[in-house]
């Protein structure tokens, strides 16, 4: 026998459990707030503050560029070296940057999540945008040097940045979600996440032209093939085309252009591809370790 009016529950979500990342759209004020707390305690107490996001990136280039450029020479074969350089860094920096920060994001906000239940995607993809807007100062650095040699922007090289600096969000993000939710369980995993954002500069064309990698596998074409698939690599040749590539001088016929990398429309795609795997597994692996974050942490 029942009593009262019955209640209609189809309006209600199970607790501790939503949608996924697809909240992220209905809980756009939490992640401004998330978004805001994390640049705002970004350099706290800091004397510097913001200008660190300006002096890291320039001690990191001065650095790369004076063993690969000056002591290796590999500036003689590669025209604008310190532009080819620096817009390659910055790719991979917002990678190394928006990757790692997501992967500790849950432990970084452990008090929340044990206390209140929220999507716990919110704290990756915050962690990204963040990284994103640390990122800025970079590009606005690389931006000038473009304008002070020359460089004119066009609608071609534009889109391709915009297109690289999406393939290295969702892939960082994808991996993030990944990492991020193991790292609660088995915090070892911060240690590989620290081998692959180290592998992850030399890996892909930042230092160094793709025509080297090209030349040094030559009986394996298709190790080539696959190191030509990988989104960072992608993400850095779509940097080196927006901003590298308008500086330069065209390419005598029957040499090389460093700035074409052999098979590059079936490598965008293959590396888009990825980047669309890469976060469905990472959502996958989140949606599948979260229910037992609280106890975990």
């Amino acid at each position: 026998m029942t009593f009262g009016t019955p209640i209609d529950l189809a309006d209600f979500d199970v607790p501790g459990r939503g949608r996924g990342i697809l909240d992220i759209f209905r809980r756009g004020y939490l992640l401004r707030l998330l978004v805001r707390k994390g640049t705002a305690t970004r350099y706290r107490n800091s004397v510097l503050g913001w200008v660190w996001s300006y002096v890291k990136p320039s001690a990191q280039f001065v650095i790369y560029y004076f063993v690969m450029g000056v002591i290796l020479k590999l500036d003689r074969n590669i025209e604008n070296f310190p532009i080819y350089l620096f817009s390659g860094v910055v790719a991979v920096n917002l990678f190394n940057e928006a990757f790692g920060n997501a992967t500790t994001s849950i432990v970084d906000n452990r008090a929340l999540v044990k206390k209140i239940y929220l999507p716990r995607e919110l704290f990756p993809v915050a962690s990204a945008i963040i990284a994103f807007i640390h990122f800025l100062p970079q590009a606005a650095i690389l931006l000038l040097v473009c304008l002070i040699v020359g460089w004119s922007p066009t609608l071609l090289s534009i889109g391709g940045v915009l297109l690289a600096m999406l393939i290295v969000l969702f892939f960082a993000l994808g991996l993030g979600l990944f990492f991020s939710a193991l790292n609660v369980r088995f915090r070892d995993a911060q240690n590989f996440v620290d081998l692959i954002k180290m592998f992850s500069t030399w890996t892909s064309p930042v230092l160094y032209s793709w025509i080297l990698v090209q030349e040094a596998l030559a009986n394996h074409s298709w190790l080539f093939t696959v190191y030509t698939w990988n989104p960072l690599t992608i993400a850095v040749e779509l940097f080196h085309q927006g901003f590298w590539a308008g500086t330069t001088e065209p390419v005598p016929a029957g040499q090389p252009d460093p700035s074409i990398l052999p098979g590059f429309g079936s490598a965008l795609l293959v590396a888009l591809i990825i980047c669309v795997a890469m976060t469905i597994i990472g959502q996958f692996t989140f949606r599948r370790f979260e229910r037992s974050f609280a106890q975990d942490l």
